[in-house]
């Protein structure tokens, strides 16, 4: 299983497909991630209730759901470097938490720039909201801790296990709002129930969604190649 999965890894054959999709991905994602804006801001109806402030869910609910897909991403990676040491694995951590923490960090300040005209307050300590920073720190602390120790392979062990630990964050963050009582509604949408979003606003908000999670993994090809020559030329 080791060797199967070493050849299909190999830092030499990762950069290479890297370099080959990279514009592909980038172009694709862009284009997909402006029009779900596009169309979010100047052609979806006004909410009945919202107004035209809802608008800012085609940045913050995208960022809001990579925030925690990231993570989950670090840390699938964390165990197949604690368990299979595979020499990449790493560098995939690093960029992850590059990129999470750039995410959540957009998250948590487009979820404040909401909650003015929703909630009357930008910041407020509901599970949701705290969670989310939490995740955040998280993200802060992985990328600190890598850069504390001048022995590579001690950060390498570290970072991994941190971010194993902080796994037990995503579901909190998940179910904090049937956990708890908070200022945010439940999901409006979901894989296993219908929709409470109107079709107009919904179709937008998908193509927003996609086109963020391509753009955000060709930034993570970028950001983990920089990192891969980084770690190899020290």
């Amino acid at each position: 299983m080791k060797n199967i999965l070493l050849s299909l890894i190999s830092i030499k054959e990762y950069l290479n497909l890297n370099k080959i999709i990279y514009p592909y991905v980038l172009i694709l994602g862009l284009f997909l991630m402006l029009f779900g804006w596009i169309v979010g801001l100047l052609f979806a109806p006004i909410d009945a209730v919202q107004g035209h402030s809802y608008r800012i869910i085609y940045l913050h609910v995208p960022m809001a759901i990579y925030s925690q897909l990231i993570y989950w991403f670090m840390a699938i990676w964390s165990f197949c470097f604690l368990i299979w040491k595979i020499k990449i694995a790493p560098s995939m951590i690093l960029s992850a938490a590059y990129i999470g923490g750039m995410v959540t960090f957009l998250a948590l300040l487009s979820g404040s720039v909401w909650g003015i005209p929703t909630w009357g307050t930008w910041w407020q300590w509901d599970a949701r909201i705290t969670s989310t920073f939490i995740l955040f720190i998280m993200y802060l602390a992985l990328l600190t801790v890598n850069r504390s120790f001048q022995n590579i392979n001690t950060a390498d062990q570290i970072t991994a296990w941190i971010a194993l630990v902080g796994v037990i964050n995503i579901p909190i963050i998940k179910k904090s709002v049937d956990w708890w009582s908070t200022l945010h509604q439940p999901a409006s949408i979901s894989l296993t129930t219908e929709s409470s979003i109107d079709l107009s606003m919904l179709i937008p908000l998908i193509i927003s969604i996609t086109g963020v999670g391509i753009f955000l993994f060709s930034l993570g090809l970028k950001v983990s190649r920089w990192i891969i020559y980084r770690r190899e030329s020290d």
